[in-house]
């Protein structure tokens, strides 16, 4: 896969889990949203977001027949982000606002917003498409942002009837918010339970998919600095981390599978960004004697060194040295080098 090839598909992926989130963010707004033009322009989108999804994913699919996994780790991180994101949003939706008309109108600005953001998504994707002879990616990109700028205008053409509906209620007492009408109270505890139902398999399959991607070169790393980006200090392997002084962090990274050196990188930079932490880690940071090798059991190390050779076990004993330096596996590489 090219340079051009793995682009396109990044921006995609991105894409993909943007449309994911929101799906979840209208399944909450309709759910407050009182019967009338408005919900309905919410339902329809629903259910063309939810195609959007389902396109991008087929064309995603079609890239990446035999391509680059760190393409899709990063997809399926990028997915359970969107997905967390959503659900976070969906509480903080229903106590917003002085009144339920109220609370419908800001949602409509926030949705005016992530119009935008969907068309400027798609106006990118389109142009990088165009740039490197991806017709078939352009003309999706080109459908889904007409769909994104039909309905910024709806939205927009809908804002001042609900501003309307603010003044009759907060001014004239007159609210057309009912909770029996638009079902938010049942409607939000099941938007509730779905989303965290949802963003457990969106879970499950980013494991499957990563555990299966790291047995490919750099797909480790790759990983563990996206997680690492959005890592709270609980996700890090290093427990009670924020707590810690530098030299006791050293002393601890050795220990670490590239995987997780790469979580606490990216998550040391966002945070305290400690040269002597960095450097250490940078020192620690390197390929693994095969793809995979950290995900194994000393015994497992032990059996792959039985069947390998000198080479094999020259790079199995200069990783652990500065690695986990189990001892089994130091013994089983020196026996393999011994009688080479």
């Amino acid at each position: 896969m090219n340079k051009d090839q793995q682009k396109v598909m990044q921006y995609l992926s991105e894409a993909q889990a943007s449309e994911q989130a929101l799906v979840r963010v209208l399944q909450s707004q309709i759910a407050m949203t009182p019967r009338g033009s408005y919900r309905t322009a919410l339902e329809t989108h629903l259910d063309e977001t939810r195609r959007h999804a389902e396109r991008v994913g087929k064309r995603l699919q079609a890239l990446g027949k035999g391509g680059n996994p760190v393409t899709f780790v990063m997809g399926a991180v990028q997915s359970v982000v969107g997905q967390a994101l959503a659900i976070g949003k969906t509480p903080l939706d229903l106590v917003r606002g002085s009144g339920g008309d109220e609370k419908v109108l800001k949602n409509a600005k926030d949705a005016c917003a992530s119009e935008a953001m969907e068309i400027a998504t798609y106006t990118a994707i389109e142009r990088l498409a165009e740039q490197v002879g991806d017709d078939e990616t352009a003309e999706l990109a080109a459908s889904i942002r007409a769909d994104e700028e039909r309905m910024l205008q709806r939205i927009l053409k809908e804002i001042p009837k609900l501003t309307n509906a603010v003044v009759r209620a907060d001014v004239n007492g007159r609210s057309s918010y009912d909770l029996k009408t638009t079902g938010a109270a049942d409607a939000v505890r099941e938007a509730g339970n779905a989303a965290k139902e949802t963003t457990r398999k969106a879970v499950s399959t980013a494991k499957r998919t990563s555990r299966q991607a790291r047995k490919v070169p750099g797909v480790a790393q790759a990983e563990g600095q996206i997680k690492g980006a959005v890592a709270s200090e609980e996700d890090l392997a290093i427990k009670g981390y924020d707590s810690l002084t530098a030299e006791e962090i050293i002393a601890k990274l050795s220990d670490l599978s590239q995987i997780d050196l790469a979580k606490v990188d990216s998550y040391e930079r966002k945070n305290q960004n400690r040269t002597t932490v960095l450097s250490r880690i940078t020192s620690l940071r390197g390929d693994e004697p095969w793809a995979g090798y950290d995900e194994l059991t000393a015994a497992d190390v032990t059996t792959a060194l039985n069947q390998g050779d000198d080479e094999l076990a020259q790079k199995v004993r200069s990783y652990e040295r500065t690695h986990k330096n189990r001892v089994s596996v130091m013994k089983a590489a020196e026996r393999e080098l011994a009688t080479a």
